[in-house]
C-alpha cells in the first residue's frame, strides 16, 4: 500500500513495530515520506508519532489502520489468556490509540477518512481462529459506533481487503495462500479504492474490489 500510493503521488506516513522492514520502505521512499518503528498497543508512541507527521504534513486525509496479529491455530480452550489479550490490544487496541492520536487534528481539518481493516472474518466464523474472528467482528462494530460520532466531512469506513497472499494467510491455509493475489497485485486495485473514499461512505462496510 506503501508504494502504491507513494507513487499515485500521495504523502505517505506510516509506522510498523519492524524495525527492519520499515526502515527498509523508509529508505526506499525517501522524503517527504515519513515511517517510524512504533507498537501500536504504546499509547505515548503512537501520540507522538502522530506529532510528527501533523507537523510536517497536516491532519491526514486518510487514517489506514491495518495493523494485526493472529492466533496461532488452535481451539479457544487451548489459546492462553496471553495470547489472547495480545491480539485484541494489536487488532482492536492500536486501532483506538491510532484514532485517538490522530482524530482531534482530522476534526479540526474538517475533512478525512478513517479506515479501519476488517476482513471476511469480520462477518464470517471459523474454527481454530476466534480470537481474530472476535477482533475483526469487534472493528465492524467499532468502525459503525465511531461513524456516527463524527463531524459533517468525516467518515469511519470498516475495509475488508479480501484474501491476499501474506504470511498471516499462509499461517491458516499453508502452500494453498499462492493460489490467491500478492500483497502487489492486491494493492493496484485496493489502493484507489481506498483514495476514492469519501464522508458520503461514513458507516460504510467496503470490500477490495478483486483483480
Amino acid at each position: 500500500m506503501a508504494l502504491e500510493f507513494a507513487r499515485l503521488g500521495w504523502k505517505v506516513n506510516g509506522c510498523a513495530r519492524t524495525e527492519e522492514g520499515i526502515s527498509t520502505l523508509a529508505e526506499e521512499l525517501g522524503s517527504p515520506h515519513i515511517f517510524k518503528a512504533i507498537d501500536v498497543t504504546d499509547d505515548d508512541a503512537m501520540h507522538s508519532f502522530s506529532k510528527i507527521v501533523i507537523d510536517a504534513h497536516g491532519a491526514p486525509n486518510l487514517l489506514v489502520n491495518n495493523a494485526a496479529i493472529i492466533n496461532n491455530n488452535a481451539p479457544l480452550k487451548n489459546i492462553s489468556s496471553e495470547e489472547f489479550t495480545n491480539i485484541v490490544a494489536v487488532n482492536l487496541g492500536g486501532i483506538h490509540n491510532s484514532i485517538r492520536a490522530f482524530l482531534p487534528a482530522m476534526e479540526n481539518n474538517g475533512n478525512g477518512v478513517i479506515v479501519n481493516f476488517s476482513s471476511y472474518w469480520g462477518n464470517s466464523t471459523a474454527a481454530d481462529v476466534a480470537p481474530y474472528c472476535a477482533t475483526k467482528w469487534g472493528i465492524e462494530g467499532l468502525t459503525r459506533s465511531l461513524s456516527q460520532e463524527l463531524p459533517s466531512g468525516l467518515a469511519a469506513v470498516a475495509f475488508n481487503p479480501g484474501i491476499i497472499d501474506t504470511d498471516m494467510l499462509r499461517s491458516c491455509f499453508g502452500e494453498g495462500a499462492a493460489s490467491y493475489q500478492s500483497p502487489e497485485e492486491w494493492a493496484r486495485t485496493a489502493v484507489p479504492a481506498l483514495a476514492s473514499l469519501d464522508s458520503t461512505d461514513n458507516g460504510s462496510s467496503v470490500t477490495a474490489p478483486s483483480q
